[in-house]
């Protein structure tokens, strides 16, 4: 009986690390699409997004039957809680990244991405991914704090990018539908970098049984 349990829990923990890696492809190809105006990483980034949302019913389901007919106590009921929580987080990492790949498809050739940090953004919000899986696979608590710490960097380059393009609509309203369509995409990055915060903050709960964040 144990046997199977831990089966069942070790197909949640593969499954949240699969989840995980897709969404990095995702961010990648956003981010490719973005800044390359690649078509190909474009529809890529779209797609990838429908594989996140199947595999977050598959842990979900797996989730469920545990609970039912597990009933997980104590480190294990907490881990099979932090999955729950943390593949919504990779399911809306997943929207934000297509939500990005759909708007670089407006800004081929425009000057305006070139001239902000977006691609300085686009590289922090992927580490805070990256490394929030990371923590998780690893079990590795100073990690997982160091993504909480790192939202700090994002935040800033989210400022700073807003400032860039409200200066820039001030000075030449001649790109101004590619100076909004631009801080909405860094409003995306901003929020993927939140939703990294949460998985670490899910990371930390499954190894401590304390948040020590609150959910963004």
């Amino acid at each position: 009986m144990r046997k199977q349990y831990d089966q069942q829990l070790e197909a949640v923990h593969n499954g949240l690390i699969r989840m995980g890696a897709l969404c990095e492809d995702a961010i990648a190809s956003a981010a490719k699409a973005l800044l390359d105006g690649d078509e190909a990483t474009r529809a890529e980034a779209v797609a990838l997004e429908h594989d996140i949302d199947m595999i977050e019913r598959e842990i979900e389901s797996m989730c469920v039957r545990l609970l039912l007919h597990q009933q997980p106590m104590a480190g294990d009921l907490r881990q099979v809680t932090a999955a729950q929580m943390m593949i919504i987080d990779m399911e809306r990492i997943g929207d934000q990244a297509a939500d990005i790949a759909d708007i670089s498809a407006f800004m081929r050739g425009s000057p305006v991405k070139s001239d902000a940090r977006i691609s300085d953004m686009a590289r922090a919000t992927a580490k805070m991914v990256t490394e929030s899986i990371d923590s998780f696979v690893r079990e590795d608590l100073e990690l997982a704090r160091s993504v909480i710490r790192y939202d700090d960097v994002v935040d800033g380059l989210f400022s700073q990018i807003k400032r860039q393009l409200i200066e820039r609509l001030r000075s030449d309203g001649a790109y101004a539908q590619e100076c909004l369509d631009l801080l909405m995409i860094a409003k995306y990055f901003e929020r993927i970098g939140d939703h990294a915060v949460n998985i670490a903050g899910w990371v930390i709960y499954f190894l401590t049984g304390n948040r020590e964040v609150e959910s963004l």
